[in-house]
């Protein structure tokens, strides 16, 4: 019953900007631990400094990652709409969620590869974001002619 309230809880969240957003806050640091502990788990026989470094940089790291693009998606989709577009956006995002699951549990070597691929383009994209610096114009001072 918990699942379900849950499950029902994010579906109407997605349909709903301010519940979106309050969802968003509770999961990102959600999704950074859990992505951990998976990680962390799928690997026991680790050396334990080993399977924990790994855990949070492939685990933690991809899951948050993942759930703060998801946010900036979500707060852009908001702020250049003032959340009219906030379910197409939601909707579009839970199809791809249910095909890259679809894909993942027939054909997980070509999700593996989407979702590394997906991931390089995020992280290219952030990195320029961060590198580019703003158009500076000089301004000549225009002599008048003579």
């Amino acid at each position: 019953m918990v699942f379900a309230a849950a499950c029902s809880l994010e579906i109407i969240g997605y349909y709903i900007p301010w519940l979106d957003h309050l969802l968003d806050i509770v999961a990102t640091p959600a999704a950074f631990i859990a992505g951990t502990i998976v990680t962390a788990s799928v690997a026991p026989e680790m050396n334990p400094l080993v399977q924990w470094t790994l855990a949070l940089v492939a685990g933690g790291g991809t899951a948050g990652l993942t759930q703060g693009l998801t946010n900036i998606l979500r707060i852009s989709s908001t702020g250049v709409s003032g959340g009219l577009t906030n379910p197409v956006v939601s909707t579009i995002e839970l199809l791809i969620a249910i095909g890259l699951s679809v894909l993942a549990l027939a054909l997980p070597v070509v999700a593996g590869v989407i979702v590394i691929g997906f991931l390089i383009i995020a992280i290219q994209r952030i990195w320029n974001f961060f590198l580019s610096k703003p158009s500076s114009q000089t301004h000549e001072t225009v002599s008048p002619s003579r």
